[in-house]
């Protein structure tokens, strides 16, 4: 059946209630609730295949190692595997800590409440928790009660649990607190719930030291989260001896609001929230307490529950419900903190970069774009903050380069690149990895090894006039003004020719060298940086050049413990591009004119190899002609 033109004649819209000058709205969160974990209840029993003893047990474990104090474990009287789940976390040692809360659950009836207490006796803390449905709807359909009746039965029901508990001296080792719950309790008109629970409330006595849970939940997300906060506020107005009950909200997630409705029942007095991790639960799910924890984390307020390694407590999560936490799931999803988009990944890079800077001041203020959590606090790493994909700017590759070889791109050379790797996603046409673009860095720029050029040996002196002005009498003749000789052997496509060049610097002169075999390059663009610190520093070198003016651009990258050494291979790193993006270039290279040398290169050729016999010196350091 098609969806109606006109649904309302079919559907009615939820009727806010009057609640003149509402308080909520001028609220803030500042602290965290008293959370109740219902996983191994609620949670539980919505899943298609239930957990088992052992399951439950391990589950258990791990809620308590992240901190709950309050549990909801089971519900004893549905089944002998619940009661049974209960008694071992009684009765083993050592398995429930003394501050953690037991909570089970029991429907309005005094023999299901008798064995729900049974399944409890000997706990150290114990919270009984019974429920009836209180909304017309479930009045008139399911149980077919008037609202006096409603009353009646949760009264008696009440005063039955307060005798069996706090009231029977066989009971007087257990620290007792009972939870009513007004089931669907947001279909249930506000007046007829706040008269419920004043007489409920009447019916088991509770003091301030020992408050009575009032838990109302939204068993039907019925309505836009502020209503449930009116709600909410409404009975905090209207119940009696505010200080004598603890409100609690049990949000379910129908309208997708579940977190908005849980932040903004607290606004409105709620002191506790039940749900499940990561939201489980009938239908759309419970309230997320990942997600609520985390949203106090992230606004400056400890949330008393720690996921410092969120992806163990997912492992346990999705073994035990076989349900996998989606990828885009707050906080837990894989690719939460990842970023595909090139201007995203952009803005990131640049937080970090300013965050480096700022706590080299001891500035610790958590502010980086598109990211609301530092992932490293949930056990995360900064690897899987940007991922590359074929719609990813400069940015993403550049990030994974910084993070992984400590390489900070110049900003021309990471849009070269970016379009080395968009070409890669391309044609594999998947993201790619971490590892896969480090490694084609690694290829592209020749980090690992060079295919086509080696630097053999070189020196690099100064060039100095055949005839110097003699210094002044007590002092060196000064060189800063000379220029610098670059003599070496360097084997391309493995042949060694021995070159010479000067220029103003070790780069220019190594550039003019090889020149003399017909490898034009000019630089264009330097830049260098250090990696890491102390004695195992090494220098990164980026070097863009271009083909004799023409509008070719090659980059070539270098690192080596020696700065001048890591400017010569960055260097011969471009020549390499510049062989290989040339026509033909799959053939070896050979010199398209004859290393002719002059006597002063002739001299350094011998200072070099050590020979004073020059036919030697070129026969054997040019590989001459008639071997190429």
């Amino acid at each position: 059946m098609p969806m109606l033109k006109d649904p309302s004649k079919k559907y009615r819209p939820f009727k806010p209630i009057n609640l003149p000058n509402r308080q909520w709205p001028d609220k803030v969160l500042n602290k965290a609730p008293r959370w109740l974990a219902t996983d191994l209840r609620d949670g539980n029993q919505s899943l298609p295949d239930p957990m088992d003893g052992d399951q439950k047990f391990r589950f258990f474990k791990m809620l308590v190692d992240i901190g709950y104090k309050e549990i909801e474990v089971s519900f004893p009287s549905a089944s002998q595997t619940d009661f049974d789940f209960t008694r071992r976390l009684v009765e083993e040692p050592g398995v429930t800590p003394d501050d953690v809360w037991l909570q089970v659950l029991s429907p309005c009836r005094e023999d299901l409440i008798r064995r729900t207490v049974e399944s409890l006796r000997g706990a150290k803390k114990a919270i009984l928790h019974i429920y009836l449905a209180t909304s017309p709807c479930f009045r008139r359909i399911v149980f077919n009660m008037d609202k006096q009746k409603s009353l009646e039965m949760a009264v008696r029901c009440t005063k039955f649990a307060r005798s069996i508990t706090k009231d029977d001296p066989s009971m007087a080792g257990t620290e007792w607190q009972f939870e009513f719950s007004p089931e669907t309790f947001s279909d249930t008109e506000p007046e007829f719930a706040a008269e419920v629970c004043e007489a409920v409330k009447a019916a088991w006595e509770p003091t301030e030291e020992v408050p009575i849970i009032f838990n109302l939940p939204a068993t039907v997300e019925m309505s836009t989260p502020n209503v449930f906060a009116d709600q909410i506020e409404f009975f905090c107005r209207t119940v009696s001896e505010r200080e004598k009950y603890v409100v609690s909200v049990h949000p379910h997630n129908d309208r997708g609001c579940a977190v908005a409705a849980a932040e903004m029942a607290q606004m409105a007095g709620a002191q506790r929230v039940e749900g499940t991790l990561f939201g489980n639960g009938e239908r759309t799910g419970n309230v997320d307490l990942v997600t609520l924890a985390l949203n106090l984390y992230t606004q400056g307020v400890t949330p008393n529950v720690d996921f410092s390694d969120i992806n163990a407590v997912i492992k346990v999560v999705e073994e035990s419900n076989k349900i996998p936490v989606n990828e885009r799931w707050p906080y837990g999803g894989q690719l939460v903190v990842c970023a595909f988009s090139g201007s995203h990944q952009d803005a990131i890079k640049k937080g970090f970069k300013l965050r480096q800077e700022a706590q080299a001041t001891d500035e610790n203020e958590w502010v980086i774009p598109y990211l609301p959590l530092d992932p490293q606090d949930i056990g995360r790493t900064y690897e899987a903050v940007i991922r590359v994909n074929s719609q990813s700017g400069k940015g993403g590759a550049a990030w994974v380069i910084l993070r992984s070889l400590e390489l900070d791109l110049p900003r021309a050379l990471q849009v070269e690149f970016s379009k080395i790797v968009q070409k890669r996603t391309e044609d594999a046409n998947r993201e790619l990895r971490a590892s896969e673009i480090v490694s084609l860095f690694e290829e592209s720029y020749h980090l690992k090894s060079n295919p086509r050029f080696n630097l053999v040996d070189y020196n690099i002196t100064t060039d100095r006039p055949l005839s110097p002005n003699p210094p002044e009498p007590g002092k060196a003749l000064s060189t800063k003004n000379l220029k610098r000789r670059f003599t070496g052997i360097i084997e391309i496509d493995q042949l060694q020719h021995a070159v010479t060049g000067v220029g103003p610097g070790a780069i220019s002169s190594l550039a003019n060298a090889l020149s003399g075999l017909g490898i034009d390059l000019d630089v264009v663009d330097y830049k260098e940086h250090s990696i890491g610190l102390g004695k195992e520093t090494k220098a990164a070198t980026f070097i863009q050049c271009t083909n004799g003016g023409s509008k070719e651009q090659v980059w070539g990258v270098g690192i080596h413990q020696d700065v001048v050494q890591a400017s010569l291979i960055a260097l011969l790193s471009a020549a390499s591009s510049f062989l290989t993006s040339r026509a033909g270039s799959p053939a070896p290279f050979r010199p398209i004119r004859s290393n002719t040398l002059t006597d002063e290169d002739l001299q350094a050729l011998e200072q070099l190899s050590g020979s004073t016999d020059r036919q030697v010196n070129l026969d054997v350091l040019t590989q001459k002609a008639e071997r190429q």
